[in-house]
């Protein structure tokens, strides 16, 4: 009492006001050498509450290790455990490793005893213990991230893998907060009726706001913590998708930067593979809206893998989906990276595993135009990975039963490269897809083949035509340009007869009197 009407003096820098802190502080010491521990933890709280504009607090005086659950009676536990969420409120400034070493080792040993009660406890949290354990998390995890490595960095030259791998100085106790929040969250004694009041749409938001964490480790955490979280309070489930759809939307239209995006790919994935079918619209429209313009970014490699499985199990689901699905990636194809164009061709090879026949005639024409566009590529690498699909047993069988549409729109790359592409490994790979459709069909192939030579015959005759038509514009050219050479007597001629002919007309005007 007497601690908390000197608080509320005013302090001055002086001579007194040292005086007055000295006095606390006894005081301080007293009160803790009176009532013990209880009122130890009182004084940690206060801290802690008065500390509003910054994470890390100023340390107590006395920072001690608290009981141990061991030593203490069951019906003391639970107020004993209040008591060191409070102590755990503190933060320190792992930035300096030197300084409170000792109290960070206090904290650190506070905080494993926590993660071991949340997980032997054998009674339902109450709403007091559930307000205490998010306020202890908020204070910990909640926080501004350091951005260090791509605040200069254009947005084209941005590639995660290329950077270092940062560790967050204070991942030692970090960790232990995110496995005591885990442990919380899928605890059969967490009440979701009851802890949705603090575990609420503001908390998720801040807890999706760490996912752009330069830590992979911490990634990873919150990765599993979102999806204990979505199956066990189902009421935040709308919400979550449509927040994590708001991060997506800004990472493709603005700022195309962003850590957590594989992860956050990672929950979704497991979430569109829980969808009910019929799949309600609002799911196709992520579809079409969110994950194939998901597409586009240049730092896709990042996420790719995790991309193709969510797009996979859409298709999986809804087998109509893949029209949408392949003329989406016919629209957002690459046109100038060839790394992109083959990680295209690998989710096209498991798109078109996982779709019906019925479905593939929809749209194999385009998509065939685009193959065929790859099977002529200068880069080896994208002219494989094209001819790659005929290893493939299901695509071969669609491919050969749709032959007479196929064919014909493929066959002019297919020979181009048998004749013309200076990798070999392409034209032996270009060789076996064309005898997979010359042994499937021999009167299509020879039907493709003359009209394959007609068109041939008739474009060296065009360029022969061309080329002619040049020649004769340059000689035409030529010869205006070509300068004329005239003699001195012709000038003169010529002068003498002007002369005589303006003299002529001023005589005629003179005799008619100028009429």
């Amino acid at each position: 009492m007497i601690k908390q009407i000197l608080n509320k003096l005013p302090r001055k820098s002086s001579s007194k006001s040292v005086h007055n802190d000295e006095r606390s502080n006894e005081l301080d010491s007293a009160v803790v050498n009176s009532t013990g521990v209880s009122d130890k933890v009182s004084k940690l709280s206060l801290t802690v509450k008065s500390k509003s504009k910054s994470n890390v607090d100023s340390v107590p005086a006395s920072y001690e290790a608290l009981p141990s659950f061991r030593i203490v009676s069951s019906s003391e536990k639970h107020n004993l455990f209040i008591k060191k969420l409070n102590m755990c409120c503190v933060v320190f400034d792992f930035n300096e490793p030197e300084k409170n070493v000792k109290e960070k080792d206090v904290k650190k040993q506070t905080l494993l005893e926590l993660v071991d009660y949340v997980s032997s406890v054998n009674s339902k949290f109450n709403e007091v213990t559930i307000q205490e354990i998010t306020k202890m998390v908020a204070a910990n995890l909640f926080r501004a991230l350091p951005n260090l490595n791509h605040e200069n960095k254009a947005v084209d030259l941005y590639d995660q893998e290329d950077d270092e791998f940062f560790m967050d100085p204070s991942w030692p106790h970090l960790q232990i907060v995110y496995e005591f929040l885990l442990r919380f969250v899928a605890s059969p004694e967490t009440n979701a009726k009851l802890a949705k009041r603090y575990v609420d749409h503001s908390f998720v938001l801040r807890l999706l706001d760490l996912f752009d964490s330069e830590d992979q480790r911490e990634r990873e955490y919150l990765k599993t913590i979102l999806h204990r979280i979505y199956g066990k309070f189902m009421v935040h489930r709308p919400f979550i998708r449509k927040a994590v759809n708001n991060i997506f939307y800004h990472f493709m239209f603005e700022s195309e930067k962003h850590n957590g995006i594989a992860q956050l790919l990672e929950v979704l994935g497991s979430i569109v593979n829980g969808f009910a079918l019929p799949l309600k619209d609002e799911h196709k429209l992520f579809l079409a809206h969110v994950l194939i313009p998901l597409h586009k970014p240049k730092c896709l490699s990042m996420y790719h893998q995790q991309l193709v499985y969510c797009v996979c199990q859409f298709v999986e689901k809804d087998a109509k989906l893949a029209d949408t699905v392949v003329r989406g990636l016919l629209k957002y194809w690459p046109v100038t990276s060839s790394s992109k164009e083959v990680m295209f061709l690998g989710e096209l090879e498991e798109i078109l595993e996982v779709t019906q026949a019925a479905e593939f005639e929809k749209f194999m024409a385009p998509l065939f135009g685009r193959i065929g566009q790859c099977i002529n590529s200068s880069h080896f690498q994208v002219a494989e990975r094209a001819l790659f699909l005929w290893n493939n047993e299901h695509i071969r069988n669609l491919t050969t039963q749709n032959r007479k549409v196929i064919l014909p729109i493929i066959f002019s790359p297919l020979e181009k490269n048998t004749h013309g592409h200076w990798n070999q490994a392409v034209q032996s790979l270009t060789l076996n897809v064309r005898k997979i459709f010359s042994d499937a069909d021999q009167s299509t192939f020879q039907d493709c083949l003359v009209k394959y030579q007609e068109d041939e015959t008739k474009e060296k005759e065009n360029i022969a035509k061309r080329q002619s038509t040049w020649n004769r514009l340059d000689a035409m050219a030529v010869a205006k340009t070509k300068p004329m050479v005239v003699s001195t007597s012709a000038t003169i001629t010529t002068t003498v007869a002007t002369s005589t002919t303006a003299e002529t007309a001023s005589t005629v005007k003179q005799s008619t009197g100028g009429r």
